[in-house]
């Protein structure tokens, strides 16, 4: 198989050098670029999730030998939740290697979070499948480090977090309600509101309705924890 340029940029700031390029070459490929000649990424990145859940867990477990499973469970959820597994992706420039689509292409398919989760997830799993458990533990390991090192010993999310506030209050759980949305349909920008039982509210902004609900909940979640 011919080597392109992008593909083995790529492999080098991975880390690992493929014995087997058509397996990267298929975790790089998204949806909107498949054929019937070309497998798309989504098997792998089924397999790449769950690799990357058992390197986490593992490293989790041996930084901190006391944690309960209630601590460790947040910690994990928020170093496997596709913003940090775009992050990671993004960090090693990862949309420059995709295969995508044209009409993809055109809506910034390269840049957007949840492209860049999916393709991450499925290297993972190109990496496993090339070479085993303990090479894909090496990328995720080194890839991972800083987040894992640097998780929250509380991280729980902002909207668990109001809610668990409002239900220790005896509140019934906080209200979401999308606002606006404005922006072109491959970059729109949302706004949502939250609204605790009691009165308080706030509203947060963000490129998904999802993210523009936990931009809400942080910013309500600060201000209710000062009023405490």
């Amino acid at each position: 198989m011919k080597h392109t340029a992008a593909l083995m940029d790529f492999a080098d700031r991975l880390g690992h050098r493929f014995i087997n390029t058509e397996v990267l070459m298929r975790a790089l490929t998204h949806g909107s670029a498949s054929s019937p000649d070309r497998s798309d990424n989504q098997r792998l990145e089924f397999l790449g999730d769950r690799v990357l859940g058992l390197v986490v867990a593992e490293a989790l477990l041996a930084a901190d030998k006391f944690a309960t499973e209630g601590q460790i469970a947040p910690r994990f959820n928020r170093l496997v939740r596709r913003e940090t597994c775009a992050e990671v992706a993004r960090a090693m420039d990862l949309g420059a290697a995709l295969r995508i689509g044209r009409s993809e292409m055109k809506t910034g398919g390269r840049k957007k979070e949840a492209v860049l989760a999916d393709a991450m997830e499925a290297v993972i799993a190109a990496v496993y499948l090339d070479a085993g458990f303990d090479a894909a533990k090496s990328v995720v390991l080194k890839h991972w480090a800083a987040h894992i090192a640097n998780v929250d010993d509380d991280a729980r999310d902002a909207k668990t977090a109001l809610q668990e506030w409002a239900q220790g209050r005896g509140e019934t759980p906080p209200a979401y309600i999308e606002e606006a949305r404005s922006g072109p349909d491959h970059a729109p920008i949302f706004t949502v509101r939250v609204t605790l039982q009691s009165g308080p509210t706030a509203t947060g902004e963000a490129g998904s309705k999802r993210l523009a609900e936990h931009a809400a909940a942080t910013k309500l979640l600060q201000e209710v924890s000062q009023n405490d």
